[in-house]
């Protein structure tokens, strides 16, 4: 289809006002405005209040565009937003042709008859979602997560965006992603479903394509390329394609991640008149669920294949979206494969990523478990709702059903769990509409456009129906009584989760970032600036508690940083290291959180400028595919005699290697026993073979 870009040089300002400022589109209000210097750096010290206020306005974008003839000689000129944040109304010379309310949406509308040869103007102006927010708060009480703004999840926008215990309250608008103007010619292609069949060694592809007549009745077909790894080329006129002598895509560690260049055209009368391009990995992916001695099985099966998930939680990069670039995304998640990573979790309190973060991990062989945008929340179930919400399901599957790093759909974080337990629930009715949305809805919405794909209704969740879904011995648990709970590190090891997907314990960022937010001033962990960079409740207290049971106290600001990292490192390998050394009960460990949006004292690995903490190091030994590990043991010996010097006491320990790999490992394992000033008290040296995928 011919198209023009839209994006580029807008103009901007607040309604009512004559207050103009040039604006980049993708863009938004903040980055706006911050780059006309006419607001100060949302991040640094307190500005963050400043900056929430200028969301209370309304704002309006606007640009000329000029049209030839070619443009608007086709059947439909289709207007294509792919990213608009969030509440607007979209204006072609005038013509009111679109009302928005969905950041998580593509957005599409034909323009034809309101756009003329020559210049024409486009006007999108943005709606306060602070304003929004409260009134919808105070005229139907759904409520969600205290750390956000009230009223937040009476907005499809990313819930991050109005607050969380790691982000700050910066609800920015605007155009986030591209927009332009679209001919068709008699029809287009919505996208495309490829299924694939593994058998004798044979992959056999199939190709489902989706299209929408826009004029006439034409004779629709369709002609498919598929280019190999190796450059060879196999075409089909709409049938199958037999792909002899495969190339397997693999998880990283696993393999390789050969990738097959897929091109489908669609053919009207004989003629294109669009196309679809996309690559996939040739694989077979599903969630392994098994009754076993212990309860139920839940491990990521790739090619037949069962093996440990190792990863981190993936929340927005940047909270002003526009500045996230595919560059700052690939490399990431290139971190992560450098920490030894094979998956990845994308939470659902944030936005859908780019294309560009699914091809960063299709290549990097980290096998992505994508969330619905719904978190820690009650939504209003309506009729209006439940078609918002379809669409949108609809729109990010259909982008994103074919990669090959995708693992699965899941429902929502947290809400099963919570509506469980009464969290935010005040009603009969909210209990049953998040059945229907998650149990019934969503679940039907994603087979529609791909049923292949398998989909999991909630994280944590046991399978559904709130049977007991944060239960051990089945599903997937998320564990906070390190940390929220104040259970020291050594509780990890009571307890055999069948994949955590969620953990973490905090720290403070490096000196380096924390100059980037405060003043010398400022830099004491209680101090009114710090605090501000610090969203979870007594947490910078609840890192000195642990402190102290673990370290000497630090004696100045940056041993203290420092140290907060060093023990944050420590609680993450003593949890990953136990349930690795139980392979086969235990199959996933995917730790709380990646990355941060803003710098700020988190349980990330990586801060905001792309620092690895200490963790990230430590991430990168305890997910080393072949691991050795220590599970030192103690118990106190009975002894009357309390002045006994030293008080007895017994030392065992066990060695365990695991093997994350498809090829057995021979192994020297060596150990000493020493004094404190490095002196070997006894030693030993063992040769063993540890056979592939166990420990």
């Amino acid at each position: 289809m011919q198209r023009l870009d839209l994006g580029g040089t807008w103009r901007m300002a607040t309604v009512g006002q004559e207050d103009w400022t040039a604006a980049t589109v993708p863009g938004s209000v903040y980055t706006a405005l911050l780059a006309a210097g006419r607001m100060d750096d949302p991040f640094w010290r307190d500005n963050e209040m400043k900056a929430l206020k200028l969301m209370d306005h309304d704002y309006v974008f606007e640009r000329a565009f000029t049209a030839d003839e070619s443009l608007l000689a086709g059947d439909a000129l289709l207007l294509t937003c792919l990213g608009l944040d969030t509440l607007c109304e979209v204006r072609i010379n005038d013509h009111l042709v679109l009302e928005a309310d969905n950041m998580h949406r593509t957005w599409v509308v034909d323009v034809k008859e309101h756009v003329r040869v020559g210049e024409n103007s486009l006007s999108i102006t943005f709606f306060s979602p602070t304003r929004f927010v409260q009134q919808a708060f105070e005229d139907s009480f759904i409520d969600g997560s205290t750390d956000a703004m009230r009223g937040f999840p009476h907005l499809r926008k990313a819930h991050c965006m109005f607050g969380w215990d790691w982000g700050p309250r910066l609800p920015d608008a605007g155009i986030w992603r591209d927009i332009y103007l679209a001919r068709v010619d008699k029809a287009r292609l919505l996208g495309v479903t490829i299924r694939q069949a593994h058998e004798n060694g044979r992959v056999t592809l199939s190709f489902d394509p989706e299209t929408e007549v826009v004029a006439g009745a034409p004779e629709l077909s369709t002609r498919v390329t598929v280019t190999t790894p190796n450059g060879a080329t196999l075409t089909s006129d709409g049938g199958d394609i037999a792909v002899d002598n495969p190339q397997l895509w693999w998880p990283n560690g696993l393999g390789e991640q050969p990738l097959y260049a897929v091109n489908v055209e669609l053919l009207g009368d004989g003629a294109a008149v669009d196309t679809w391009k996309g690559r996939i990995g040739l694989r077979t992916m599903t969630m392994k669920r098994e009754k076993d001695e212990w309860g139920e099985s839940f491990e990521t099966c790739v090619n037949g294949v069962s093996f440990f998930a190792m990863g981190a939680d993936y929340i927005p990069e940047d909270n002003l979206l526009p500045r996230v670039t595919p560059q700052h995304t690939r490399t990431l998640l290139t971190q992560c494969k450098n920490a030894n990573m094979n998956a990845i979790r994308v939470w659902g309190g944030g936005h859908y990523p780019s294309d560009a973060f699914y091809d960063a991990c299709d290549e990097l062989g980290l096998v992505v478990w994508q969330d619905f945008m719904f978190a820690c929340a009650m939504y209003e179930l309506t009729d209006a709702f439940e078609q918002n919400i379809v669409a949108e399901i609809t729109d990010n599957v259909r982008r994103l059903r074919h990669h090959a790093s995708l693992g699965l759909w899941c429902g929502n974080n947290e809400m099963e769990w919570q509506v469980d337990d009464n969290v935010y629930t005040m009603t009969h009715k909210q209990k049953a509409d998040y059945i229907r949305m998650y149990e019934y809805i969503i679940p039907r919405a994603l087979k529609k456009v791909d049923d292949v794909t398998f989909y999991w209704p909630a994280s944590p969740s046991s399978g559904g129906g709130f049977d007991h879904p944060n239960d051990p011995n089945r599903g997937d648990v998320h564990y906070w009584e390190v940390w929220h709970g104040n259970k020291p590190f050594t509780a990890y090891r009571e307890l055999f989760f069948r994949y955590a997907s969620e953990f973490g314990f905090q720290s403070f960022p490096s000196l380096k970032t924390v100059e980037a937010f405060t003043e010398p001033g400022d830099r004491n962990i209680f101090s009114y600036v710090m605090e501000k960079h610090q969203r979870n409740q007594s947490a910078n207290g609840k890192i000195m508690n642990y402190m102290a049971q673990t370290f000497l106290y630090p004696n100045d600001f940056d041993t203290l940083l420092y140290a907060s990292q060093l023990l944050q490192a420590e609680a993450i390998r003593y949890g990953v290291e136990h349930w690795r050394r139980n392979r086969g009960r235990c199959m996933g460990a995917v730790y709380w959180q990646l990355n941060d949006c803003w710098p700020v004292a988190s349980w990330s690995s990586i801060d905001y400028f792309g620092r690895w903490k200490a963790l990230h190091y430590a991430a990168k030994r305890f997910f080393a595919p072949v691991l050795l590990s220590c599970n030192e043991e103690g118990t106190l010996t009975q002894n009357t005699n309390l002045n006994a010097q030293p008080f007895p006491l017994e030392k065992s320990f066990a060695l365990n290697v695991s093997n994350e790999t498809q090829t057995q490992a021979a192994c020297t394992v060596r150990w000493a026993l020493r004094r404190p000033d490095g002196t070997v008290i006894e030693q030993g040296e063992d040769e063993i073979i540890v056979p592939a995928l166990s420990a």
